[in-house]
């Protein structure tokens, strides 16, 4: 039988780790509300700039961008992996790694350069381990990316792409579709190819003439750039969101365990303690018989 000091030592020791984990729970919870606040507004943002372009479209404007045209040979790829700062979430980065692996290596047998771009501490240290060497490094994102910082980003690419540095860009991010589905995705950003198929058209928008001021050509230099921005920030809001979602159910499952090995230690515990109790009273009434005797 365990000694029952020890036993109690390590059941106290459990206890303070469940409130840890049940602390980090309601952070998570907390975060990934507000996380979720900001990805539904970008959703948004994007499907009135999708309606925007398919307007362009129905008002019979041939639409054409250099983001748009693909490459008639892919020379220069580049991939970025979102992945996150911190661990305690799951199997959330190991996912991410898991899908981006395979997509580098199947660029790298067909394309003659390929860069790999991480963000996030995880992913750049994950990428190492495998022997892949990271171009660029990110480490300012979190549960709220700002916008201005992918902008940055996505303005690098874009100038990348438009002096043919750069053909191809894919982002290996986890997509979030419920608190009960997230799944790494591997999204071909640049080229865009036509802006107006990313979503079918609902059926709602009645066909009418516009008027476009100064110039549709005007708008829609304005229109593709942006899109393409709003979409890497997006993939970047997905996985602030999804990397949330895993930690709260990464510290649920780790507060609900330590909840089971405190009652499975309490038991032994109060078995050891009976024991003991009644060792110590065995001895006691020896001790008394002997006195008799």
């Amino acid at each position: 039988m365990a000694n029952a000091r020890a036993l109690d030592k390590r059941r106290k020791s459990i206890k303070n780790i469940r409130k840890i984990t049940r602390t980090m729970e309601l952070i998570a919870t907390a975060r990934y509300k507000k996380a979720m606040d900001r990805a539904s507004a970008a959703t948004a943002y994007t499907d009135q700039i999708t309606k925007i372009v398919r307007r362009l479209a129905a008002a019979g404007l041939e639409v054409s961008h250099p983001l748009l045209e693909p490459r008639d040979e892919i020379k220069n790829a580049r991939v970025l992996v979102l992945s996150s700062n911190r661990g305690l979430c799951g199997g959330y980065n190991a996912s991410i790694l898991r899908t981006a692996m395979p997509l580098i290596r199947k660029l790298r047998e067909d394309v003659p350069n390929v860069a790999v771009d991480a963000s996030g501490k995880r992913g750049v240290n994950g990428l190492k381990f495998r022997g892949m060497a990271t171009d660029q490094q990110f480490y300012q994102f979190e549960d709220q990316p700002p916008y201005d910082d992918v902008e940055t980003i996505a303005n690098g690419y874009l100038n990348d792409y438009i002096t043919g540095k750069l053909d191809r860009l894919d982002v290996v991010y986890t997509k979030f579709n419920s608190t009960s589905s997230q799944v790494a995705t591997v999204e071909q950003l640049l080229p865009l190819g036509s802006l107006s198929d990313d979503e079918e058209s609902t059926g709602d928008e009645s066909v009418a003439e516009y008027e476009f001021l100064p110039s549709a050509e005007s708008i829609l230099e304005e229109v593709v750039p942006t899109s393409f921005k709003v979409k890497l920030f997006k993939c970047f809001l997905d996985s602030a969101v999804s990397e949330q979602v895993a930690r709260m159910v990464a510290m649920k499952g780790a507060t609900e365990n330590a909840g089971e090995m405190i009652k499975q230690l309490s038991m032994t515990y109060n078995r050891a303690r009976q024991s003991q109790i009644t060792g110590e009273i065995m001895e006691i009434i020896g001790g008394v018989e002997a006195l008799e005797n």
